[in-house]
């Protein structure tokens, strides 16, 4: 793997989102500062003194896991090697993705094997997985079989977005701002870009995403407007469930969002919380709702019937 670059070990799908952020991380042992959290610290950074680098020691058949704490339909997983030195070293690695912890999850199933350095080579070695994994919470990367240092800049795990199937509906409609610009796949958060929606001031207004099936609802990650107003979004209620009643805003809460940074990103754990509907909403408050992008994950309930999870 080139120095440096990014190596996308699957084909991304349509609409995936990064769900490795909200993970929890563990590795064979720790080299200095280059502990586990490094890899999921959303900084792609690549040099050792950016301190954003994992770094093993120069273990047997090194490796680094990531727990998402759920399990996740997973179309991808990228991984940022180290650009100063070293690239090599990364060479053999393994992807394994599953549900098991028998030996610190190296016994999952593998999803790829990182071949040789590709040496003047800018084409990166691409894998499509089809279908996707079905519920899987563990991703371990391995160097099996070998002594060696295992560094990783940075690691990604996609899930896919279920929202960009939906259809979306909202309060009102103010300018330009129609509800599916909340799905178009584009996190652009600056009322120019022509990415994000908005309602009048309404008395509890509300943006609602319609499944069309009934989902396990795993996520729900909102990209909050930049240039702008970004405390409007605050007291917003993410209400999910089945019934249209109230316009779908008296289904279960999953959460309040008491704040979201200008032109950031959220992710809100849902627990599984079951619905067709996701409905965001501003109760008992005469305000603007404006949504960049919303993006859901989540399992379809009736794959909860497949017999093959995670192979």
């Amino acid at each position: 793997m080139l120095p440096g670059l990014v190596l996308m070990m699957f084909l991304l799908l349509n609409g995936t989102t990064n769900i490795a952020k909200g993970g929890k991380v563990d590795q064979s042992s720790l080299y200095g500062k280059g502990v586990p959290e490094r890899a999921i610290d959303g900084n792609r950074a690549s040099k050792w003194g950016d301190d954003s680098c994992t770094h093993t020691h120069n273990d047997f058949s090194p490796w680094w896991r990531l727990d998402l704490q759920k399990q996740y339909k997973i179309t991808s997983v990228t991984i940022t090697n180290r650009r100063d030195c070293c690239h090599d070293r990364i060479n053999g690695a393994e992807i394994h993705i599953g549900d098991s912890l028998n030996d610190n999850g190296n016994s999952n199933p593998i999803c790829e094997i990182n071949a040789a350095y590709l040496s003047g080579n800018n084409v990166l070695p691409t894998t499509q997985l089809s279908p996707p994994f079905f519920r899987c919470r563990y991703v371990t990367i391995v160097i099996p079989n070998k002594k060696q240092y295992l560094t990783l800049c940075e690691v990604e795990v996609t899930a896919t977005n279920i929202a960009k199937g939906g259809k979306v509906d909202q309060s009102s409609l103010y300018g330009k701002g129609v509800p599916g610009r909340a799905i178009d796949g584009n996190r652009a958060s600056k009322w120019g870009d022509d990415s994000c929606t908005h309602t009048h001031n309404d008395f509890s207004p509300w943006w609602r995403l319609d499944l069309q099936k009934q989902y396990k609802i795993t996520s729900v990650t909102i990209t909050n407007r930049r240039d702008c107003c970004h405390d409007r979004i605050n007291g917003a209620e993410i209400r999910i469930g089945d019934s249209l009643n109230d316009n779908g805003n008296s289904n279960p809460r999953c959460t309040v969002i008491s704040t979201i940074a200008a032109g950031a990103s959220k992710t809100f754990q849902c627990n599984g919380m079951e619905g067709r509907y996701v409905n965001i909403v501003i109760p008992n408050k005469k305000q603007y709702l404006t949504l960049c992008e919303v993006e859901v994950t989540g399992i379809e309930t009736e794959e909860e019937s497949e017999e093959y999870v995670c192979n």
